[in-house]
């Protein structure tokens, strides 16, 4: 890849507060531009910006008030483009190394607009930059898959771990009883026998009652002989006739009473006892089995948990393979939950310098071939973080021009009422009516 752009050489008058300004910054690291505040440290770089990046980053006021003549601008490229701005309209001139001309669009080639303008860029929300990123990059739509699935997985992770847990604590304070079978007692097949057991001795008391009425009856007969024996004598036929009854009656009653001297009834208490029992031990079933099934569904759900934060660690992994891929502008440079970040710390949480290290090195990303960046209040910084700045700038091949209200040894020149400090350079005077060339700078033009 060919050697990044960059500016070799400035000269500025009447553009906004500055009267006349020559400036070769450094090819690489930091050059400050320093001084008090309105006194044309910013217009330098508006009137690069202006130069370089078109009509539409031209200032509102781009002519020096007071001054003769409109604001001139020259500013020459490392690859040997002149770039001049001139007249009441401030009209684009585009000369390259073999002295041919071109516009506006051959600057759009090389040149970055966030480089001219890295406010937008440090301004922006924390979605707008972590967009950015990865939009240079050519990762956002694949990121924002992952970082959906991602959401996706986290989220019926945390809904299923709860579940598992909740059933888990359900399940352990269920109760459980010790030495009790896996499987419910038949209560039915006792049921059964205890109704065989009661019919039977129905059975039995149906025949001693039958007994209790044979007694009766022979009681009664037995009267009735009684009576027929007063009767006897009126009613022999009859009396014979009770007789012969009766001594049916009594082989009958003989015959009941023979069967019946073998009858035993079944005691029912041992069977109520079993009953009483079964019913206490299958509720204990019962109990062993709902918190067997309820230890189940909670380890179903615990698995699944398990599932999905392996799933969850997958779709991590892709997206750090995803982003390592990718080459970020920035070791320690990524996105989490489309947030930019830079060594684990949100924009919000970074140093000053580490935004500006951010920020210029996305600038850098989005156009390798343009070396330069502009940045406005380095006086945000102190000196120690400015001279890490610029190193890491320096280590980077990377142009810098910045700004500072300072007027010390951290700054690479000084304005004062829109002249550098120490550097004799006049005004170009009011064009002569003769239309001879004037000389500005000690350069003809």
């Amino acid at each position: 890849m060919s050697e990044s752009v960059k500016i070799s050489a400035l000269e500025l008058e009447n553009v906004k507060r500055v009267r006349a300004v020559e400036l070769k910054p450094s090819a690489d690291g930091l050059t400050v531009i320093g001084g008090r505040n309105a006194q044309g440290k910013t217009s330098v770089l508006d009137a690069i910006a202006w130069a370089l990046g078109g009509d539409k980053l031209k200032p509102k006021a781009p002519n020096r008030d007071g001054a003769a003549n409109p604001a001139r601008l020259h500013v020459e490229l490392t690859n040997g483009i002149v770039v001049e701005r001139k007249g009441k309209n401030g009209t684009l001139q585009v000369t390259d190394s073999r002295g041919m001309r071109g516009g506006q669009q051959l600057l759009n080639a090389f040149v970055s607009q966030l480089a001219l303008d890295l406010p937008r860029f440090m301004g922006g929300t924390d979605k707008q930059r972590a967009d950015y990123l990865m939009g240079i990059l050519g990762i956002d739509g694949e990121l924002s898959r992952i970082d959906r699935e991602i959401k996706s997985a986290y989220d019926e992770r945390r809904f299923v771990g709860r579940d598992a847990d909740a059933k888990a604590k359900a399940a352990e304070s269920m109760p459980a009883y010790d030495d009790v079978p896996d499987d419910y007692i038949d209560v039915s097949a006792l049921n059964e026998k205890m109704q065989a057991i009661l019919i039977a001795n129905g059975e039995n008391a149906q025949r001693r009652k039958e007994v209790e009425w044979l007694e009766v009856e022979a009681d009664r007969a037995w009267q009735k002989v009684g009576e027929l024996a007063r009767r006897i004598k009126e009613l022999q036929a009859e009396h014979e006739a009770s007789i012969e009854r009766h001594a049916e009656m009594v082989a009958n009653l003989n015959e009941h009473k023979a069967a019946i001297d073998g009858l035993r009834d079944e005691d029912v208490s041992e069977v109520e006892g079993q009953i009483r029992s079964a019913q206490v031990v299958n509720d204990m079933v019962r109990a062993n089995i709902a918190r067997a099934e309820a230890m189940a569904e909670a380890e179903s759900k615990a698995n699944e948990r398990d599932g999905l934060t392996e799933r969850l660690n997958e779709l991590r992994a892709e997206r750090v393979k995803l982003l390592d891929d990718a080459g970020m502008p920035l070791p320690g440079l990524s996105v989490e939950d489309g947030t930019l970040t830079y060594n684990g710390h949100v924009w919000s949480d970074m140093s000053g310098a580490e935004q500006l290290r951010v920020a210029t090195a996305i600038t850098r990303a989005t156009r390798p071939e343009c070396g330069f960046v502009l940045v406005d209040k380095l006086e945000q910084f102190d000196t120690e973080q400015l001279r890490e700045f610029a190193a890491w700038a320096e280590g980077e091949g990377l142009q810098v021009i910045g700004t500072r209200v300072a007027t010390d040894d951290s700054c690479t020149v000084v304005i004062e009422d829109g002249r550098i400090v120490g550097q004799d350079m006049q005004e170009t005077p009011a064009p002569d009516p003769r239309g001879e060339a004037i000389a500005w700078g000690g350069d003809t033009f």
